[in-house]
């Protein structure tokens, strides 16, 4: 888990716009401004964080400058501290800063620009329903290379016949290996973006086409499809209902029976409130105490009949006559209509949408292709092959497989100045044995090549990230900032936190010396709470009046003769915290009785005595003792770092950044 906030004091943003005031180009040589103990922080460093929690206050004038140069070597000296400390090693502090490195990279590791141009594709094709058939031949996607070439020249050759003139709807009756569709003739209907996953390819086709036959066959995860367009309408969106249900009957004179069911319920639904009409006759149980709502929904959710009847209504609040379906008869209320919002409003939610679906392969391979030429990616092809040769099937695609035991450093590819060797690739195929086990069935040659893409491919990645520090400024910033605000936390837990916490004799001599007067009680009343145990409203009276004019003791002793008939509580109260001390806030003040016919009892206040003002002891103002504590001991412990390590600022440096008024 990360850690969602460090000590404001710093002042410090970890998350965010990276903003900067003044271009460190203005500083080429960027000099450095202080040192902690030899360690030195540069101008560029201190301009980056000075404008970024400043922001629009940072006008960079002497006083607003200085201020936060002094907060900056504070924080570095107990940056300083821990790293003497050797915080930074220990394990689980290597192992969240390393967590909060992936989280970061992830952001730099995607190709924005695709990215993008991939969300508003999918809302430029959610703009329009398309009326679509096809004919499908089934090929899953890891099927045999022979396999797979055999369903698309099947498919492909009942395209050159469509284009030829072939009835559509016949071929597809015929070849087609879409159960829902086949009967028929292909025919889907109407479908909007964005389609399933793994539809990508279907769906672009559909959407940049013209209304005939698509001139070529589109893969998708079922196989392969030939697609024909019919036409294009403004899509409908989503539209919120409400129905009435006359379930079918088995019989043709049962059927008659509730069709004038039906327009019964039709008629009574325009004559009266709609949830009474509901209740009296809907047969769907589940709806009609709803008021028949069965939410909004869009285009092939339901029955063709039903969508049609539900979209048809113009108006929030129309009904429609009966709409039969292959269950019933449905009365439907339009709630609302909601067309697609404005791209701004949908643009989070499509960027996670493509995030989760397989076009953003897509951005992925545009990225992976753009390290490669950037670090000038090189292949050594014959080594791999000489590598793949000496690979048995019937061991390769089991768990017998065994990487060599020499570890042969045989290059296989290169990034940069980084080699990646058959080791490696030995390595990864053994972290990936599950895809590598699946292959069994396929070729060695194609497990193989499947395989070497996906380690190219995830080196690509781990390459760029070992590159982020040098090749954004922002990010190696970011890493600076978390790394050192994590040591700040842990050396402030240690030496401020836990000690003003745990150290009971020093937190009660610093309350002592400084703080014995500084927190008050206000007047406060000592209350007692008496309760009767009884209904009987006479004795509730003496009980009161008794109350009024004697102290506690007289009253429990007078009436709890024969047992505890009279409960009492006392509890004290500064004033303005009981509202039901506010009317009778004086010695001897009473409420009025309160009768409880539940419990069967009686219950009033009195006032007793009002105690003045008065100091608080260590235990009442514990919470803000110790924050006062801890401020000492942070204050104490700056002059110990100070004192240990020395602190050096180049004046110089310091007063180039001044924007003179």
């Amino acid at each position: 888990m990360f850690r969602l906030y460090l000590p404001i004091a710093v002042f410090l943003t970890f998350f965010g716009e990276l903003v900067i005031a003044q271009s460190v180009g203005e500083y080429a040589d960027d000099p450095v401004l202080f040192t902690v103990a030899q360690t030195p922080v540069r101008v560029s460093e201190f301009l980056q964080i000075y404008t970024k929690s400043n922001q629009q206050k940072a006008d960079f004038s002497e006083a607003s400058l200085r201020e936060y140069l002094e907060l900056y070597i504070k924080f570095k000296l107990k940056v300083q501290k821990a790293r003497e400390m050797r915080l930074d090693t220990l394990p689980a502090f290597r192992t969240e800063l390393e967590g909060y490195r992936r989280q970061l990279a992830a952001a730099y590791l995607v190709d924005r620009e695709v990215t993008e141009k991939l969300i508003r594709e999918a809302y430029e094709h959610m703009k329009q329903d398309v009326e679509v058939s096809h004919i499908l031949i089934a090929c899953r996607r890891d099927a045999p290379a022979a396999d797979t070439l055999a369903a698309f020249q099947r498919a492909n050759a009942l395209l050159q016949k469509a284009l030829k003139g072939a009835d559509f709807a016949q071929l597809a009756r015929d070849s087609s290996e879409d159960r829902s569709s086949k009967e028929n003739g292909g025919y889907i209907g109407f479908i909007t973006a964005i389609l399933p996953d793994g539809y990508y390819a279907f769906e672009k086709a559909i959407y940049s086409a013209q209304p005939g036959i698509v001139p070529y066959v589109v893969r998708s995860h079922q196989g392969y499809h030939v697609i024909k367009v019919h036409s294009f309408r403004p899509a409908r969106g989503e539209v919120e209902v409400a129905h009435i249900l006359i379930r079918k009957g088995d019989s043709e004179e049962a059927n008659y029976l509730k069709r004038q069911k039906a327009d019964s319920a039709y008629l009574a639904a325009q004559r009266m409130p709609w949830d009474e009409a509901c209740m009296l006759y809907s047969e769907d149980q589940i709806s009609a105490a709803k008021g028949g709502y069965i939410g909004a929904f869009g285009i092939n959710r339901y029955q063709r009949s039903f969508e049609e009847a539900a979209f048809a209504l113009d108006k929030d609040g129309a009904i429609s006559p009966p709409v039969e379906t292959s269950i019933g008869w449905h009365i439907i209320k339009r709630i609302s209509r909601r067309s697609l919002p404005p791209f701004e409003e949908m643009r989070r939610a499509l960027a996670d949408r493509i995030k989760r679906d397989s076009r953003s392969e897509l951005a992925r391979r545009s990225l992976i292709q753009r390290i490669q030429r950037e670090a000038n990616f090189q292949e050594y092809p014959e080594n791999l092959k000489a590598w793949a040769s000496q690979q048995v099937d019937s061991i390769f695609h089991t768990f017998r497989w065994k990487p060599d035991s020499t570890a042969p450093q045989t290059p296989l590819m290169r990034y940069g100045n980084r080699i990646y060797t058959v080791a490696e690739f030995e390595e990864f195929l053994v972290r990936s044995s599950r895809e590598r086990m699946r292959g069994l069935g396929h070729p060695l040659e194609q497990t193989i090549a499947n395989l070497y893409q996906n380690w190219v491919d995830e080196a690509a990645l781990t390459y760029e990230e070992s590159q982020l520090d040098k090749k954004y400024p922002e990010f190696r910033h970011l890493m600076r900032e978390y790394e050192e605000g994590m040591l700040l936390f842990d050396a402030a837990k240690i030496e401020v936190w836990d000690r003003a916490n745990t150290d009971t004799a020093g937190l009660q001599r610093y309350f002592d010396e400084h703080l014995k007067n500084k927190y008050l009680w206000d007047e406060r009343a000592v209350v007692s709470f008496y309760t009767l145990k009884s209904e009987d409203s006479i004795l509730l009276k003496k009980v009161y009046d008794f109350a009024a004019k004697n102290e506690p003791a007289a009253v429990l002793k007078k009436f709890n003769k024969k047992g505890e008939v009279l409960v009492r509580l006392e509890k004290t109260y500064e004033k303005g915290r009981n509202k039901d001390l506010e009317n009778i806030w004086r010695p001897g003040g009473m409420s009025e009785p309160k009768q409880d016919a539940a419990t069967k009892t009686a219950s009033f206040l009195k006032v007793e005595r009002l105690l003045p003002p008065s100091p608080k002891g260590l235990s009442d103002a514990r919470g803000y003792a110790v924050a006062d504590y801890q401020d000492y001991l942070e204050k104490k412990w700056v002059e110990q770092l100070r004192a240990e390590y020395p602190v050096r600022v180049n004046e110089e440096v310091f007063n180039a950044l001044i924007k003179r008024q």
